[in-house]
């Protein structure tokens, strides 16, 4: 059980997974804000391939650029 424990901690806190969480939050954003246009919810699919075509590479190299101001 504490062998569990330690591998979701770890998974928790890995680089990959926090980026994950972080770009599900953008999608989710973006979902909400699309669903407000729209005057009913688009669902979460449309949302994320809207935001992946619109969206995506622009607000990765910003989190890439903050990344690396932070770690110098």
């Amino acid at each position: 059980m504490e062998a569990e424990k330690e591998k979701s901690q770890f998974v928790k806190n890995s680089v990959l997974y926090k980026e994950f969480l972080a770009e599900r939050e953008e999608i989710l954003k973006h979902k909400w804000i699309e669903s407000e246009k729209a005057g009913k919810d688009i669902g979460f699919e449309k949302a994320l391939l809207d935001w992946i075509v619109k969206h995506r590479s622009n607000w990765r190299a910003k989190r890439m650029k903050e990344a690396r101001s932070a770690a110098s």
